[in-house]
């Protein structure tokens, strides 16, 4: 008898289990139908200002072009913009990247050939994601070098790297839904100019 209550248990336990897997299911398919739906920024990568320090163009380009492409690996945003693309203007949640160079050591690739104590080339920046109305959401101090073997240009790509990383792993704000709805009305009044005109009546 005790074992026939036993199974009769188990049973009781396995057909709850099976009768409570739909609503589960149905909870997390809701759960991740929400958060596909909720608003995510969008970027724009600015160009990068080399402050006061003595930095190659191709040094500014090489950064610029890396921040493009490791900022676009994060999926942090929902669309990353060149600095100046236009298509950039009518979107909604945006954020701007400001990259500005804060110390920059030239460093050698033959001295790093020959040893890992010299000869590092090493990049300090200042990142910050700014609204549209200039307010800093985010803002960080990252480094990139190249200690050992490498290109000094490969201090662009760690710098990118960090940078990314680094908002990967950082806070945002949620995005304005009432700027979205500002912005969204906007552009459906320029595009229906019949709604801007008053009554006759």
């Amino acid at each position: 008898m005790k074992a026939n209550s036993k199974y009769s248990a188990l049973a009781a336990i396995i057909v709850m289990v099976i009768l409570a897997l739909p609503y589960r299911l149905a909870a997390d398919a809701k759960s991740a139908a929400n958060k596909s739906s909720t608003a995510q920024w969008s970027v724009e990568v600015d160009k990068i200002n080399p402050g006061d320090v003595d930095l190659e163009s191709a040094f500014q380009v090489a950064i610029y072009e890396n921040l493009l492409d490791e900022v676009g690996k994060t999926k942090r945003f929902k669309q990353v913009f060149r600095s100046g693309d236009r298509n950039a203007k009518d979107v909604p949640d945006l954020l701007l990247l400001k990259t500005t160079v804060q110390k920059y050591t030239a460093g050698s690739e033959t001295k790093r050939a020959v040893t890992t104590v010299s000869g590092a080339t090493k990049l300090n920046v200042l990142s910050q994601l700014c609204a549209r109305d200039g307010k800093v959401v985010l803002e960080l101090t990252v480094e990139g070098d190249v200690h050992f073997f490498g290109s000094n240009l490969r201090a662009t790509h760690n710098l990118a790297r960090n940078v990314a990383k680094k908002i990967k792993e950082s806070t945002l704000p949620d995005p304005s839904p009432a700027a979205s709805e500002s912005t969204a009305a906007a552009s459906g009044a320029a595009s229906n100019p019949a709604a801007k005109r008053p009554s006759l009546r």
